[in-house]
Protein backbone atom coordinates (compact mmCIF):
# COMPACT_ATOMS: atom_id res chain seq x y z
CA UNK A 1 0.00 0.00 0.00
CA UNK A 2 2.57 2.35 0.82
CA UNK A 3 4.01 1.29 -2.24
CA UNK A 4 1.52 2.08 -4.79
CA UNK A 5 0.79 5.62 -2.14
CA UNK A 6 4.99 6.40 -3.17
CA UNK A 7 4.44 5.28 -6.91
CA UNK A 8 1.16 8.23 -7.09
CA UNK A 9 2.87 10.76 -5.33
CA UNK A 10 5.94 10.45 -8.07
CA UNK A 11 3.25 11.24 -10.70
CA UNK A 12 3.71 14.80 -11.18
CA UNK A 13 3.81 15.27 -15.14
CA UNK A 14 1.04 15.57 -17.43
CA UNK A 15 -0.09 12.44 -19.36
CA UNK A 16 1.98 12.14 -22.58
CA UNK A 17 0.17 12.02 -26.05
CA UNK A 18 1.21 8.34 -26.67
CA UNK A 19 -0.18 7.46 -23.26
CA UNK A 20 -3.54 9.34 -24.04
CA UNK A 21 -3.84 7.80 -27.17
CA UNK A 22 -3.35 4.13 -26.00
CA UNK A 23 -5.52 5.07 -22.72
CA UNK A 24 -8.35 6.20 -25.63
CA UNK A 25 -7.88 2.73 -27.56
CA UNK A 26 -8.85 0.98 -24.93
CA UNK A 27 -11.80 2.67 -23.80
CA UNK A 28 -10.12 5.01 -21.03
CA UNK A 29 -11.74 8.38 -21.54
CA UNK A 30 -13.15 11.37 -19.70
CA UNK A 31 -16.67 11.22 -20.15
CA UNK A 32 -19.60 12.72 -17.59
CA UNK A 33 -22.84 10.39 -17.14
CA UNK A 34 -24.38 13.81 -16.28
CA UNK A 35 -24.03 15.43 -19.21
CA UNK A 36 -25.56 12.16 -21.75
CA UNK A 37 -28.51 12.34 -19.20
CA UNK A 38 -28.86 15.80 -19.84
CA UNK A 39 -28.67 15.19 -23.53
CA UNK A 40 -31.07 12.80 -23.31
CA UNK A 41 -33.93 15.20 -20.69
CA UNK A 42 -33.26 17.74 -23.48
CA UNK A 43 -34.55 15.12 -26.17
CA UNK A 44 -37.27 14.16 -23.99
CA UNK A 45 -38.20 17.65 -23.52
CA UNK A 46 -38.06 18.28 -27.43
CA UNK A 47 -40.40 15.27 -27.90
CA UNK A 48 -43.08 16.75 -25.33
CA UNK A 49 -42.88 20.46 -26.58
CA UNK A 50 -43.16 19.15 -30.42
CA UNK A 51 -44.27 15.77 -30.75
CA UNK A 52 -46.83 14.95 -28.00
CA UNK A 53 -49.55 17.21 -29.12
CA UNK A 54 -49.44 15.97 -32.73
CA UNK A 55 -48.64 12.17 -31.86
CA UNK A 56 -51.90 11.89 -29.43
CA UNK A 57 -54.26 13.94 -32.09
CA UNK A 58 -52.84 11.27 -34.54
CA UNK A 59 -53.89 8.50 -32.30
CA UNK A 60 -57.04 9.56 -31.30
CA UNK A 61 -58.20 10.41 -35.30
CA UNK A 62 -57.16 6.40 -35.41
CA UNK A 63 -58.65 5.12 -32.55
CA UNK A 64 -62.16 7.10 -33.23
CA UNK A 65 -62.09 5.55 -36.68
CA UNK A 66 -61.77 2.35 -35.19
CA UNK A 67 -64.48 2.84 -32.76
CA UNK A 68 -66.80 4.44 -35.30
CA UNK A 69 -66.42 1.96 -37.92
CA UNK A 70 -66.12 -1.17 -35.71
CA UNK A 71 -69.36 -2.62 -37.08
CA UNK A 72 -67.79 -2.67 -40.39
CA UNK A 73 -65.16 -4.82 -39.91
CA UNK A 74 -64.35 -7.60 -42.22
CA UNK A 75 -66.59 -10.36 -42.16
CA UNK A 76 -64.11 -12.74 -43.56
CA UNK A 77 -61.93 -14.93 -41.27
CA UNK A 78 -59.04 -13.26 -40.47
CA UNK A 79 -60.82 -9.61 -40.92
CA UNK A 80 -59.84 -8.72 -36.96
CA UNK A 81 -56.07 -9.71 -37.80
CA UNK A 82 -55.70 -7.73 -41.00
CA UNK A 83 -57.59 -4.33 -39.02
CA UNK A 84 -55.40 -4.88 -36.06
CA UNK A 85 -51.87 -5.16 -37.82
CA UNK A 86 -52.45 -2.13 -39.93
CA UNK A 87 -53.53 -0.28 -36.48
CA UNK A 88 -49.70 -1.64 -35.19
CA UNK A 89 -48.32 -0.55 -38.42
CA UNK A 90 -49.70 3.17 -37.90
CA UNK A 91 -48.97 2.95 -34.25
CA UNK A 92 -45.21 2.25 -35.48
CA UNK A 93 -45.30 4.92 -37.89
CA UNK A 94 -46.45 7.76 -35.36
CA UNK A 95 -43.45 6.20 -32.74
CA UNK A 96 -40.65 5.80 -35.15
CA UNK A 97 -39.89 9.82 -34.96
CA UNK A 98 -39.52 9.88 -31.55
CA UNK A 99 -37.52 6.90 -31.43
CA UNK A 100 -34.94 8.10 -34.03
CA UNK A 101 -34.67 11.75 -31.78
CA UNK A 102 -34.18 9.25 -28.40
CA UNK A 103 -31.49 7.09 -30.34
CA UNK A 104 -29.92 9.80 -32.15
CA UNK A 105 -29.33 11.78 -28.72
CA UNK A 106 -28.07 8.38 -27.29
CA UNK A 107 -25.26 8.36 -29.74
CA UNK A 108 -24.84 12.48 -30.04
CA UNK A 109 -24.11 12.62 -26.17
CA UNK A 110 -20.81 10.89 -25.92
CA UNK A 111 -19.94 11.78 -29.38
CA UNK A 112 -20.20 15.34 -28.38
CA UNK A 113 -17.62 14.72 -25.38
CA UNK A 114 -14.76 12.42 -26.90
CA UNK A 115 -15.80 11.81 -30.69
CA UNK A 116 -15.64 9.54 -32.67
CA UNK A 117 -14.29 6.11 -31.00
CA UNK A 118 -14.18 2.33 -31.10
CA UNK A 119 -12.56 0.43 -28.01
CA UNK A 120 -12.96 -3.41 -28.39
CA UNK A 121 -11.45 -4.11 -25.57
CA UNK A 122 -13.97 -2.28 -23.66
CA UNK A 123 -16.28 -5.51 -24.49
CA UNK A 124 -13.74 -8.02 -24.06
CA UNK A 125 -14.23 -10.21 -20.50
CA UNK A 126 -11.83 -9.11 -18.07
CA UNK A 127 -11.64 -11.17 -14.66
CA UNK A 128 -9.52 -9.55 -12.85
CA UNK A 129 -12.25 -6.56 -12.74
CA UNK A 130 -14.11 -9.38 -10.54
CA UNK A 131 -12.78 -9.16 -6.77
CA UNK A 132 -14.19 -7.92 -4.03
CA UNK A 133 -11.36 -6.16 -2.79
CA UNK A 134 -11.66 -3.97 -5.30
CA UNK A 135 -15.05 -3.48 -5.19
CA UNK A 136 -15.16 -2.59 -1.85
CA UNK A 137 -12.22 -0.05 -2.70
CA UNK A 138 -14.85 1.41 -5.14
CA UNK A 139 -17.74 1.60 -3.11
CA UNK A 140 -15.75 3.61 -0.33
CA UNK A 141 -14.03 5.95 -2.90
CA UNK A 142 -14.18 9.42 -3.20
CA UNK A 143 -15.72 9.15 -7.04
CA UNK A 144 -18.58 6.90 -4.75
CA UNK A 145 -19.12 9.88 -2.18
CA UNK A 146 -19.20 12.28 -5.43
CA UNK A 147 -21.97 10.35 -7.13
CA UNK A 148 -23.48 10.12 -4.05
CA UNK A 149 -23.72 13.51 -3.16
CA UNK A 150 -24.64 14.42 -7.37
CA UNK A 151 -27.82 12.14 -6.38
CA UNK A 152 -28.55 14.45 -3.39
CA UNK A 153 -28.57 17.08 -5.21
CA UNK A 154 -30.08 16.21 -8.13
CA UNK A 155 -33.17 15.30 -6.35
CA UNK A 156 -33.11 18.09 -4.24
CA UNK A 157 -33.12 20.45 -7.29
CA UNK A 158 -36.06 18.52 -9.11
CA UNK A 159 -38.22 18.61 -5.88
CA UNK A 160 -37.70 22.68 -5.29
CA UNK A 161 -38.29 22.98 -9.01
CA UNK A 162 -41.14 20.98 -8.63
CA UNK A 163 -42.39 22.98 -5.87
CA UNK A 164 -42.09 26.39 -7.09
CA UNK A 165 -43.84 25.61 -10.55
CA UNK A 166 -46.86 23.15 -8.99
CA UNK A 167 -47.21 25.55 -5.47
CA UNK A 168 -49.20 28.29 -7.55
CA UNK A 169 -51.83 24.98 -8.42
CA UNK A 170 -52.18 23.69 -5.18
CA UNK A 171 -55.56 25.53 -4.10
CA UNK A 172 -56.51 25.77 -6.99
CA UNK A 173 -57.19 21.78 -8.42
CA UNK A 174 -60.82 22.54 -8.36
CA UNK A 175 -60.54 24.60 -11.78
CA UNK A 176 -59.72 21.63 -13.68
CA UNK A 177 -63.46 19.84 -12.99
CA UNK A 178 -65.22 22.35 -14.88
CA UNK A 179 -62.70 22.07 -17.79
CA UNK A 180 -62.63 19.62 -20.19
CA UNK A 181 -60.00 16.56 -20.16
CA UNK A 182 -58.47 18.36 -23.52
CA UNK A 183 -58.03 21.15 -21.93
CA UNK A 184 -57.15 19.45 -18.68
CA UNK A 185 -54.18 17.86 -20.73
CA UNK A 186 -53.51 20.94 -22.19
CA UNK A 187 -52.54 22.51 -19.03
CA UNK A 188 -50.80 19.33 -17.69
CA UNK A 189 -48.46 19.55 -20.80
CA UNK A 190 -47.59 22.96 -20.17
CA UNK A 191 -47.40 22.43 -16.63
CA UNK A 192 -44.76 19.62 -17.55
CA UNK A 193 -42.94 21.54 -20.07
CA UNK A 194 -42.23 24.36 -17.34
CA UNK A 195 -41.09 21.66 -14.85
CA UNK A 196 -38.85 19.74 -17.49
CA UNK A 197 -36.93 23.66 -18.46
CA UNK A 198 -36.40 24.64 -14.83
CA UNK A 199 -34.87 21.16 -14.31
CA UNK A 200 -32.72 21.28 -17.81
CA UNK A 201 -30.99 24.39 -16.98
CA UNK A 202 -29.77 23.24 -13.31
CA UNK A 203 -28.76 20.09 -14.56
CA UNK A 204 -26.80 21.86 -17.48
CA UNK A 205 -25.04 23.30 -14.70
CA UNK A 206 -24.57 20.45 -13.15
CA UNK A 207 -23.86 18.61 -15.92
CA UNK A 208 -21.08 21.15 -16.94
CA UNK A 209 -19.28 21.11 -13.28
CA UNK A 210 -19.70 17.19 -14.04
CA UNK A 211 -17.81 17.11 -16.93
CA UNK A 212 -14.77 19.51 -15.93
CA UNK A 213 -14.48 17.26 -12.50
CA UNK A 214 -14.28 13.81 -14.62
CA UNK A 215 -11.46 15.56 -16.72
CA UNK A 216 -9.73 16.53 -14.01
CA UNK A 217 -10.21 13.21 -12.29
CA UNK A 218 -9.35 11.56 -15.70
CA UNK A 219 -5.74 13.73 -16.52
CA UNK A 220 -4.93 13.19 -12.51
CA UNK A 221 -5.44 9.11 -12.94
CA UNK A 222 -3.30 9.60 -16.74
CA UNK A 223 -0.27 11.33 -14.91
CA UNK A 224 3.18 9.70 -15.03
CA UNK A 225 5.90 9.94 -13.30
CA UNK A 226 9.16 11.35 -14.68
CA UNK A 227 10.94 7.75 -15.17
CA UNK A 228 7.56 6.69 -17.12
CA UNK A 229 7.99 9.70 -19.49
CA UNK A 230 12.29 8.70 -20.07
CA UNK A 231 11.12 4.99 -20.31
CA UNK A 232 8.21 5.99 -22.94
CA UNK A 233 10.34 8.55 -24.92
CA UNK A 234 13.32 5.90 -25.39
CA UNK A 235 10.77 2.93 -26.55
CA UNK A 236 9.52 5.68 -29.02
CA UNK A 237 12.99 6.38 -30.58
CA UNK A 238 13.29 2.76 -30.56
CA UNK A 239 10.45 2.42 -32.85
CA UNK A 240 11.09 2.52 -36.63
CA UNK A 241 7.66 4.14 -37.24
CA UNK A 242 8.25 6.49 -35.14
CA UNK A 243 11.89 7.03 -36.06
CA UNK A 244 10.45 7.69 -39.61
CA UNK A 245 7.40 9.97 -38.50
CA UNK A 246 10.32 11.90 -36.49
CA UNK A 247 12.35 12.18 -39.50
CA UNK A 248 9.71 13.51 -41.97
CA UNK A 249 8.61 15.99 -39.57
CA UNK A 250 12.43 16.89 -38.97
CA UNK A 251 12.82 17.30 -43.17
CA UNK A 252 9.67 19.16 -43.50
CA UNK A 253 10.72 22.01 -40.72
CA UNK A 254 14.01 21.82 -42.35
CA UNK A 255 12.45 22.29 -45.78
CA UNK A 256 10.60 25.28 -44.09
CA UNK A 257 13.34 26.88 -42.55
CA UNK A 258 14.66 26.66 -46.09
CA UNK A 259 11.81 28.05 -47.79
CA UNK A 260 11.78 31.25 -45.47
CA UNK A 261 15.73 32.08 -46.27
CA UNK A 262 14.79 32.46 -49.68
CA UNK A 263 13.82 36.13 -49.90
CA UNK A 264 17.73 36.97 -48.32
CA UNK A 265 19.23 34.81 -51.57
CA UNK A 266 20.90 37.42 -54.07
CA UNK A 267 20.65 35.41 -56.94
CA UNK A 268 18.92 31.51 -58.30
CA UNK A 269 20.75 29.68 -60.26
CA UNK A 270 18.60 27.20 -62.34
CA UNK A 271 18.45 23.93 -64.53
CA UNK A 272 15.96 25.63 -65.44
CA UNK A 273 13.09 23.02 -64.81
CA UNK A 274 14.49 20.43 -62.52
CA UNK A 275 16.87 22.12 -60.10
CA UNK A 276 17.02 25.56 -57.92
CA UNK A 277 20.31 26.83 -56.36
CA UNK A 278 19.64 29.71 -54.05
CA UNK A 279 23.00 31.36 -52.77
CA UNK A 280 23.87 34.28 -50.81
CA UNK A 281 26.84 36.32 -50.78
CA UNK A 282 28.13 39.45 -48.39
CA UNK A 283 31.72 40.07 -48.97
CA UNK A 284 32.07 41.99 -45.90
CA UNK A 285 31.34 38.87 -44.29
CA UNK A 286 31.38 36.32 -46.11
CA UNK A 287 34.86 34.57 -47.84
CA UNK A 288 32.62 32.73 -50.56
CA UNK A 289 28.90 32.23 -51.79
CA UNK A 290 27.14 30.51 -49.29
CA UNK A 291 24.14 27.95 -50.86
CA UNK A 292 20.77 29.31 -48.62
CA UNK A 293 18.19 26.70 -50.64
CA UNK A 294 18.65 24.17 -52.84
CA UNK A 295 15.76 21.70 -54.36
CA UNK A 296 14.78 19.71 -57.61
CA UNK A 297 11.46 19.23 -59.23
CA UNK A 298 8.63 20.61 -56.97
CA UNK A 299 10.89 22.15 -54.32
CA UNK A 300 12.68 23.96 -57.53
CA UNK A 301 10.12 25.17 -58.84
CA UNK A 302 8.46 27.12 -55.38
CA UNK A 303 11.81 28.69 -54.92
CA UNK A 304 11.59 29.93 -58.89
CA UNK A 305 8.36 31.30 -57.85
CA UNK A 306 9.15 32.58 -53.94
CA UNK A 307 12.13 34.28 -55.97
CA UNK A 308 9.76 35.78 -58.70
CA UNK A 309 7.92 37.03 -55.88
CA UNK A 310 10.34 38.95 -54.22
CA UNK A 311 12.44 40.40 -57.77
CA UNK A 312 15.41 37.23 -57.19
CA UNK A 313 17.23 36.92 -60.34
CA UNK A 314 17.22 33.67 -62.08
CA UNK A 315 20.03 32.84 -63.89
CA UNK A 316 20.23 29.79 -66.07
CA UNK A 317 23.38 27.14 -65.75
CA UNK A 318 21.94 23.81 -66.32
CA UNK A 319 25.81 22.18 -65.99
CA UNK A 320 26.41 24.42 -62.67
CA UNK A 321 22.74 23.74 -61.15
CA UNK A 322 23.28 20.49 -61.24
CA UNK A 323 27.26 19.97 -60.07
CA UNK A 324 26.00 22.49 -57.10
CA UNK A 325 23.32 20.37 -55.87
CA UNK A 326 25.24 17.05 -55.99
CA UNK A 327 27.79 18.49 -53.96
CA UNK A 328 26.77 21.60 -52.10
CA UNK A 329 25.87 21.37 -48.53
CA UNK A 330 22.39 24.06 -47.02
CA UNK A 331 23.89 26.71 -45.14
CA UNK A 332 27.64 26.38 -46.04
CA UNK A 333 30.11 27.98 -48.73
CA UNK A 334 29.64 26.69 -52.32
CA UNK A 335 32.98 24.07 -53.26
CA UNK A 336 36.00 25.81 -53.93
CA UNK A 337 35.73 24.35 -57.45
CA UNK A 338 32.96 26.47 -58.27
CA UNK A 339 34.56 29.60 -57.06
CA UNK A 340 35.20 31.09 -60.20
CA UNK A 341 31.84 30.17 -62.40
CA UNK A 342 29.69 31.41 -59.31
CA UNK A 343 32.32 34.42 -59.00
CA UNK A 344 31.51 35.19 -62.55
CA UNK A 345 27.41 34.75 -62.09
CA UNK A 346 27.12 37.16 -58.69
CA UNK A 347 29.95 39.77 -60.59
CA UNK A 348 27.52 40.00 -63.39
CA UNK A 349 23.83 40.22 -60.43
CA UNK A 350 25.68 42.60 -58.57
CA UNK A 351 26.13 44.64 -62.01
CA UNK A 352 22.54 44.32 -62.61
CA UNK A 353 22.02 45.66 -59.06
CA UNK A 354 24.39 48.70 -58.92
CA UNK A 355 26.71 47.11 -55.93
CA UNK A 356 29.51 46.54 -58.20
CA UNK A 357 31.01 49.67 -60.04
Amino acid sequence: MAEDQTDDSQKTEDPTPKKLEESRKRGQIAMSREVNNWVMLFAGTIFIVALVGPMMSQLASMLRVYIEFSHALPALPGGLGVVLGEGVKKVMGILLLPLLLFMFAAFAAPFLQIGPLFAPEVIKPDWSKVSIKKGLGRLFSMRSVVELLKGVVKIGVIGMIATIIIYPYFYGFEHFVNISIGAVMIELRALVIKMMVGVLIVLMVIAMMDLLYQRYEYNKKMRMSRQEIKDEYKQSEGDPHVKAKLRQLRAQKAQQRMMQAVPSADVIITNPTHYSIALKYDPDEMPAPIVIAMGMDETALRIREVAKEHDIILYENKPLARALYDVAVIDEMIPMEHFKAVAEIISYVFKLKGRLN
